[in-house]
């Protein structure tokens, strides 16, 4: 069994033009079985998203999908995969699949995967969580973003210790192995405990 009890994986809508791609979503899937991990994902049916979704499904353990009113005819074809919690935008699908998660993993995307793994580094950064966030780098498909974020602590815009906070593999039993074995060592802007203190403090306020 894994360390971690549940894993977000963000991934695209779409297979790639090449074979690859697929093999890897797929053998992503049988990893997180293996291991017994539950997925929470964006809730597609199609694409990199329903192969790793449908592997985990049909290998017995609990798959919760996330996604917005307006993306549902657009994501699910056909019948949809485990759970299914439909939200109302973007930004709340975000929010509970980093709720429900214990670790990150994205597979190749477009705008959306990078935008929703951009964001989970980010909120490492800040303090918002402590969870292990990683880039499954499929025959280089993110060398080109991995020496963004080199050239950014090179020119002085992102912390040494912050770009520790992405981790990358090239399979995805070596990812989850790193993963696993991850200790933060950025600093982190604000303390997690000062975020859930403002969340609770709104959440008091609103009651």
């Amino acid at each position: 069994m894994g360390k971690f009890k549940r894993v977000c994986v963000f991934c695209g809508s779409n297979s790639g033009h090449r074979k690859i791609f697929s093999d890897a979503a797929l053998q992503l899937g049988t990893q997180l079985v293996e291991r017994k991990m539950d997925l929470v994902y964006g809730g597609g049916s199609v694409g990199l998203m329903g192969l790793v979704s449908q592997t985990v499904y049909d290998g017995g353990c609990h798959v919760l999908g996330v996604i917005p009113t307006a993306l549902v005819p657009l994501e699910i074809s056909g019948n949809s995969v485990g759970e299914v919690l439909i939200v109302s935008d973007m930004h709340e699908r975000k929010a509970e699949m980093a709720r429900r998660a214990d670790a990150f993993i994205a597979l190749p995307g477009g705008y959306g995967t990078m935008e929703e793994l951009l964001e989970m580094i980010t909120w490492s950064q800040l303090g918002i969580h402590d969870k292990p966030v990683g880039l499954l780098n499929i025959d280089g498909y993110y060398d080109c973003l991995l020496r963004l974020f080199d050239k950014g602590v090179e020119e002085g815009f992102i912390n040494l210790s912050a770009r520790n906070i992405v981790i990358s593999a090239k399979t995805a039993q070596e990812l989850i192995q790193r993963m696993e074995e991850y200790i933060p060592l950025h600093n982190q802007v604000a303390p997690t405990q000062s975020w859930n203190v403002e969340e609770n403090h709104a959440n008091h306020k609103g009651a």
